[in-house]
């Protein structure tokens, strides 16, 4: 089975929780994080001054937030595949006791 491994190689902030990326093969998606800030991990990113401290990791390609959330450059790159699903689960974690 061959799995493409997908580097993030740039980022920059273009809205509230909006950041374009760009991956090392050109590729560049924007991606609005907003449906995905609920949570224990995800929800501390509804600030936007945290939100806006993303950087990228150089060892491992991808962005980090300094509470340690992150995303799997290759789920950044298949975005679309992905989205609703994560949309899904952010209102489950809204949902869930604390």
């Amino acid at each position: 089975m061959n799995h493409p491994i997908h580097r993030v190689t740039a980022f920059e902030v273009v809205g509230p929780y909006s950041l374009r990326i760009r991956f090392e093969d050109g590729l560049e998606r924007t991606i609005d994080f907003s449906p995905m800030l609920a949570g224990e991990l995800f929800g501390p990113l509804c600030d936007r001054s945290l939100f806006q401290q993303v950087r990228l990791d150089e060892e491992v390609h991808t962005l980090v937030w300094p509470n340690g959330a992150d995303f799997d450059p290759a789920t950044l790159y298949d975005w679309p595949l992905y989205a609703e699903a994560f949309a899904a689960h952010a209102k489950q974690w809204q949902l869930a006791p604390a």
